[in-house]
């Protein structure tokens, strides 16, 4: 795991300026820096390097190709580069390799077959600079399900910059984009700022599965997929799976398997963390019958018995014979990180899950340098209640006709009772024109009406009320219906926005910040492609959810040990932000003065939000939205 920066027509001080991304990013890679500038210095790349794969000098970066025509400046892992090395001998593409690393096959990939062709046989996560210099031509290309991130954009003079961390752009000399007050009701919606847009105007995020072409002079960029999410759903579900059950659960392990074997090969310490949840169970369950040795587990327990699962994960990993670690923290321990999330993330992040992931992987990082994780098991497999919750209300409200309940929608939401609770709940999903916008609906929350129906606007150039002036995200824009099953569009939705900008991201920036590099075998493309060729009821069946995903580990794990109530990992922030420290701590941050000098927020909003919060306890997700929006403005002015 790494992190890559660059510079196109800096000017004189490239190199001050790549040293000063490259130093923003020293969590990503605490173990090498590397830079590399074109001739003319017009192009530079910079690298930092948590060395995962061939620890030798041979595998530094930024790296050239043997015939010197191309450079390459790369972060993640590509887990089938045995296999593209073994091919590019075969096909006398390559003579010898000069080291071991996935990095050197990555670049001589590239050099023999071109940029699309190498970006669809390789299987990995990714976030990649290849600078062409014959063409004098610059590829930016990120991994197809988003685990790695990537931003780049326009800064001053007309400068093209790209950076694996937000933060390390805005570290450049001169930076002065402004706030794009156009992502803000996004933000407010969901709690982060969906792709392809930023936090700053004119910086962008590379979506999964797509990679940028920008050639000299370096001024104007086309972005093309070379992998679709929902290329990949609707093919799938249009070609399904001929097998039984049993046969779809056999294909699903043997397909994890490989992933796994491929995810557990590096030449440092590889552990996997551990839950008491079916996916983790899953992916550890499975490296411990592929290792001879016992796997390293991790899990951290809660003081908390209500969201304590450590007792349930140590059971588990007894069963299984792993070499397990488990860490209790205390509320202090997980209190004292709030005032430090801002700088993890580069733009206003607000998932509370934060805090935990941050916490496992501080405690896990201590004992190796690769973790792999449980993620993208519900997305995948119909892991959310909320799918089967959001169809049957949807079921029910369709009966009425849109002309009657649209209408009626309106009413209810102005009535005297609408700015909370039960009955704005009722009018926002009574308006809904389809189940994939009932979903949408069903995410917003009290908050954000709040923000909407009692006052005039949340931001002073925001906009809100009108539809034009805010960013579409792939949730606005999502065909309803381009799946036959409901719950499958509404799962697509998920793995198209919410799993990479937000789950994907949460992982990536609370491990990267403890230097720790993490996996997900279960987004391999061979995994999710298979999973798209499931029938709804092999992902769920008779009220079980990941029924699929079951079958495979109730050949390792006994039932008994996992069916059991799920606790889950939850933050209490409406308890916590009562108390005197975390009080302080937020009320300073929502001083009437310092909102009214940023002149984003509307304070009137603000405070009605938070005196509601602490007089009459009225608790709004909204809330930490907000402070999680000012601790970042703190943070980054």
């Amino acid at each position: 795991m790494c992190g890559i920066a660059g510079l196109c027509n800096w000017g004189d001080s490239w190199q001050r300026n790549i040293e000063r991304m490259n130093e923003k990013m020293y969590h990503r890679g605490p173990d090498a820096s590397g830079v590399w500038a074109s001739e003319d210095h017009t192009v530079v790349l910079g690298h930092r390097r948590l060395s995962i794969v061939d620890l030798t000098p041979s595998g530094a970066q930024p790296m050239e190709s043997n015939n010197g025509r191309y450079v390459i400046a790369y972060n993640g892992e590509i887990y089938n580069y045995p296999a593209i090395r073994e091919k590019l001998l075969r096909d006398k593409k390559a003579a010898c390799f000069k080291g071991t690393s996935d990095t050197e096959v990555l670049v001589e990939a590239f050099s023999a077959y071109g940029i699309e062709d190498t970006l669809n046989m390789a299987k990995g996560m990714f976030a990649i600079a290849l600078y062409d210099k014959k063409e004098q031509t610059l590829f930016l290309a990120r991994d197809r399900v988003g685990e790695k991130p990537l931003f780049y954009g326009f800064i001053k003079d007309g400068c093209f910059v790209f950076a694996s961390d937000l933060n390390s752009i805005a570290a450049l000399e001169g930076f002065r984009n402004p706030i794009n007050t156009r992502v803000l009701e996004g933000y407010f919606r969901y709690g982060y700022i969906a792709a392809p847009y930023s936090i700053y105007e004119n910086i962008y995020k590379l979506q999964p599965g797509k990679y940028l072409k920008i050639k000299f002079p370096f001024n104007k960029y086309e972005v093309k997929t070379y992998w679709s999410m929902m290329e990949t759903a609707v093919y799938g579900q249009t070609h399904l799976f001929k097998g039984d059950e049993t046969e779809a659960s056999e294909e699903l392990e043997r397909l994890l398997k490989e992933s796994i074997r491929g995810q557990m090969a590096a030449d440092v310490p590889v552990g996997a963390f551990l839950s008491a949840g079916i996916d983790s169970s899953t992916v550890v369950s499975l490296m411990q019958s592929l290792s001879e040795r016992k796997v390293r587990s991790f899990t951290i327990g809660m003081w908390d018995e209500k969201f304590n699962e450590a007792d349930a994960a140590k059971e588990i990993a007894q069963h299984l014979g792993t070499e397990h670690t488990e860490l209790y923290i205390t509320e202090k321990d997980a209190q004292d990180v709030i005032p430090h999330l801002a700088g993890m993330f580069g733009e206003p992040y607000a998932d509370s899950s934060q805090i935990p992931t941050y916490l496992v992987s501080r405690m896990t990082r201590e004992h190796v340098t690769v973790s792999l994780s449980g993620d993208g098991g519900d997305e995948l497999f119909c892991g959310y209640n909320t799918y089967t919750s959001v169809e049957r209300i949807w079921n029910k409200t369709r009966r009425i006709p849109y002309v009657i309940r649209k209408p009626a929608s309106a009413l209810m939401g102005i009535a005297p009772l609408a700015g909370h609770g039960a009955m704005a709940t009722r009018a926002r999903l009574l308006g809904a024109r389809s189940i994939e916008d009932m979903y949408l609906r069903s995410e917003i929350g009290e908050g954000l009406d709040i923000v909407r129906n009692n006052f005039r606007r949340i931001g002073a150039n925001a906009g809100l009320e009108e539809k034009g002036d805010r960013c579409l995200t792939i949730m606005d824009t999502y065909p309803a219906g381009r799946l036959q099953e409901p719950q499958h569009n509404l799962m697509l939705m998920d793995l198209l926005m919410y799993h990479p900008d937000d789950i994907l991201n949460k992982v990536d920036r609370t491990a990267m910040a403890v230097s720790l590099e993490t996996r997900v075998p279960m987004l391999d493309k061979d995994v999710v492609e298979f999973a798209w060729t499931l029938p709804l009821s092999y992902r769920k069946k008779d009220g079980v959810t990941k029924k699929i995903l079951r079958d495979v580990l109730y050949r390792y794990v006994p039932r008994e040990l996992m069916e059991r109530p799920k606790k889950g990992f939850s933050i209490p922030l409406h308890k916590w932000l009562k108390e005197p420290e975390l009080r302080k701590w937020a009320e300073e941050l929502i001083d009437r003065n310092t909102l009214e000098k940023q002149a984003l927020l509307n304070a009137d909003v603000v405070w009605k939000l938070w005196n509601d919060y602490i007089e009459r306890d009225v608790w709004r997700v909204q809330i930490w939205y907000i402070l999680m929006f000012q601790e970042w403005m703190r943070y980054s002015g």
